[in-house]
């Protein structure tokens, strides 16, 4: 049996992370991953060039049953801890917008980064583990495709279900029931919206056309960019109210966001009784849209002079335009989902290490746990906080 100090099981942000930590701080460490390399999902963020934290990470980006859960973590170890990290290894980066900060030349620096620390601090990565049987209460015992290890501290980062072609399994979440822990329902978070009927053939009409809009669905409204697909609603303000949305309810969309769509237009009625509604309209959003979405908006009214309108139906127009309601069909799932929602409940969880409080000896880190966060670097900061608490704690 091959024996360390801990065993962390999941090569992604939060398990190298715990490593590297606890590596450094004088424990044996061995990394269990399932894939053929680590870090994959950190690769194929932000575009490949991995949105790693976010300068204004703060609780409130965060959701989770307990959303006082994530403060320990993220006030022990903050944004502008990884940034020095980040710093330490010469990693160019730059802020893309509202905080982001990205790698400017690719996600593999950040990979690299982590497999640097972990080879100084020790640490032993294995590739193509397959995880069998996790036993034992403290030192535990690890049965794989390569082999049986043990140790008496156990860190679970194995991720959540989102892009199972990347292989995610709800592996965590049962070895998580197998100790006593209830675990949360899961749904797919920062995902697009699909329709269907004829919202869903307007859609495909404006496949690739984008705009300024607020999206809000069940919680706090998103002022971002909105991205028409062949198969229904993306860019960052949809995939941030996907993460608040319930089968069944219905997206509010601002299609002018900052603007009283209706004070707007009748201004332009004064001054311009003679345009014609589209070509006002269009004025603040691509023609496109104007043309596709006027069955829902401004009925067939595009090519009528704003002077033959009524104050009335000019009005109705403009708040239709601020308040457009839409019940999407579904998401697209797993499938193309940044992140899963739900996840180990955190009651049984020790908000400042991660221990279990069932089972000592026993961490959960990472997505695996009942937090997610919003769009825009925040979930890469929960990894690099929640791996950092575990490994002090297993290292004190």
């Amino acid at each position: 049996m091959h024996t360390s100090d801990v065993i962390v099981l999941g090569g992604g942000a939060a398990g190298l992370m715990c490593a590297m930590r606890a590596g450094a701080r004088g424990k044996r460490v061995v990394v269990l991953e399932g894939a053929n390399k680590i870090g994959k999902k950190i690769l194929m963020s932000g575009g490949g060039r991995c949105n790693f934290t976010n300068l204004f990470c703060d609780p409130d980006h965060f959701i989770s049953k307990n959303p006082h859960f994530c403060k320990s973590a993220l006030k022990r170890y903050t944004q502008w801890d990884f940034i020095l990290l980040v710093e330490k290894h010469d990693i160019p980066y730059y802020e893309k917008t509202l905080g982001q900060l990205f790698c400017e030349n690719s996600s593999k620096d950040i990979v690299t980064m982590l497999r640097r620390e972990c080879e100084d601090a020790g640490v032993r990565i294995i590739t193509e583990c397959d995880i069998q049987d996790v036993s034992g209460d403290g030192p535990f015992k690890v049965t794989t495709g390569v082999g049986l290890f043990g140790a008496p501290a156990i860190v679970v980062a194995t991720g959540g279900l989102s892009i199972p072609k990347m292989g995610a399994t709800d592996f965590g979440y049962r070895l998580a029931r197998q100790y006593g822990h209830s675990v949360l329902p899961t749904r797919a978070g920062l995902v697009p919206f699909t329709f269907t009927g004829a919202l869903h053939e307007a859609m495909q009409t404006l496949s690739g056309v984008s705009l300024p809009a607020t999206a809000t669905a069940n919680g706090p409204a998103f002022r971002e960019g909105l991205l028409f697909t062949h198969r229904g609603l993306s860019g960052p303000a949809a995939l941030q109210s996907s993460s608040y949305w319930q089968p069944g309810e219905a997206l509010h969309l601002d299609l002018m966001p900052g603007a009283d769509a209706a004070d707007a237009l009748a201004s332009s009625k004064r001054a311009s009784p003679a345009k014609k509604l589209g070509a006002v309209i269009a004025e603040s959003m691509p023609r496109a849209v104007v043309n596709t979405l006027a069955p829902w908006l401004w009925d067939q009214l595009s090519d009528t002079r704003l002077g033959e309108i009524t104050d009335a139906r000019l009005k109705a127009i403009g708040e239709g335009i601020n308040q457009w309601s839409i019940k999407p069909a579904a998401t697209e799932g797993y499938r193309t989902a940044e992140v899963t929602l739900g996840g180990v409940d955190t009651d049984a969880l020790s908000s400042q290490t991660m221990e279990s409080r069932i089972q000592p000896g026993l961490y959960f880190i990472g997505e695996v746990v009942d937090v997610t966060g919003h769009l825009g670097g925040f979930n890469f900061q929960w990894a690099w906080s929640s791996g950092v608490a575990a490994a002090d704690a297993i290292s004190a």
